[in-house]
């Protein structure tokens, strides 16, 4: 236990660099911050001019759409504002930054994790929590303790997942030194699609994201709970059964750092 207070500890004071750091440009961080709030907003449009055509999708109404939009958007967000680390890790290693990382004391995860932390996210989340508060006001769901926690498990798994997809891609890395594009597809490409709830796009998507990359786990099953399409009560802990996911990710990094030669910077 002292091992893991003193590791969060550490990154405690690795996030207070970084936030002091972007306070001393108070302007630049809001325009950020800003820009991050508008760029998503361009995705509530669409969500917003498409049910000005059609009343539902699939049977879900504008009001359960955003309900799920919004979790989904608030996981990417939380997960990027703590794991950009992650998602910069080509330029680490072409830097010949990792090989520093690899001789101090501490471990290599967590100094990666304190290498960036992307405040500016804080834009996306805000305009996250608006739609969900809308999506909850409209929806009709007569909300109590369970469905309270089913979104609060949501919200962690999502994160999980999404922070052992920007591992991957980092891991990849000790292979390749440049970053795999395709991994956007698993990032930013599930931000977008989880503009619907998955099982929209067919059972053959819904079977790939239930047992391969499990976003159906934090999206779509615990959704038809809160939304009491159905009874089963598993669907709340689905969620905390993806965080599973980040098992395989960690091997593959933890597999690559055995395997990492000096980039030779």
């Amino acid at each position: 236990m002292g091992k893991i207070y003193r590791a969060l500890r550490l990154y405690r004071r690795y996030i207070s660099i970084h936030i002091r750091s972007m306070m001393q440009y108070k302007t630049s961080f809001f325009l950020s911050a800003m820009g991050q709030f508008l760029v998503s907003f361009n995705v509530f449009l669409g969500i917003f001019f498409m049910f000005q055509r059609f009343s539902a999708v699939e049977g879900f109404t504008y009001s359960e759409v955003l309900l799920c939009f919004s979790v989904v958007l608030l996981e990417f967000s939380l997960a990027e504002m703590w794991a950009r680390g992650f998602d910069l890790f080509p330029g680490t290693v072409k830097s010949g930054e990792f090989d520093r990382i690899l001789v101090r004391p501490q471990n290599e995860i967590l100094q990666v994790l304190g290498s960036k932390f992307e405040l500016t996210r804080i834009g996306r989340m805000i305009q996250a929590m608006v739609m969900f508060v809308y999506g909850v006001a409209k929806s009709g769901v007569e909300w109590d303790l369970l469905k309270i926690l089913t979104v609060v498990f949501m919200l962690i798994g999502g994160t999980v997942i999404f922070t052992a997809l920007f591992l991957i891609y980092a891991a990849l890395c000790f292979f390749t030194l440049d970053g795999l594009e395709f991994m956007n597809v698993f990032t930013d490409g599930a931000r977008e699609f989880g503009k619907y709830p998955i099982g929209v796009y067919g059972k053959k998507i819904l079977l790939l994201t239930t047992f391969f990359i499990p976003y159906a786990l934090v999206q779509y099953y615990p959704l038809l709970y809160i939304l009491e399409r159905s009874k089963n009560p598993l669907y709340i802990f689905l969620p905390l059964l993806a965080c599973l996911f980040f098992l395989p990710a960690l091997l593959l990094w933890k597999f690559g750092v055995r395997h990492y030669k000096s980039s030779g910077s």
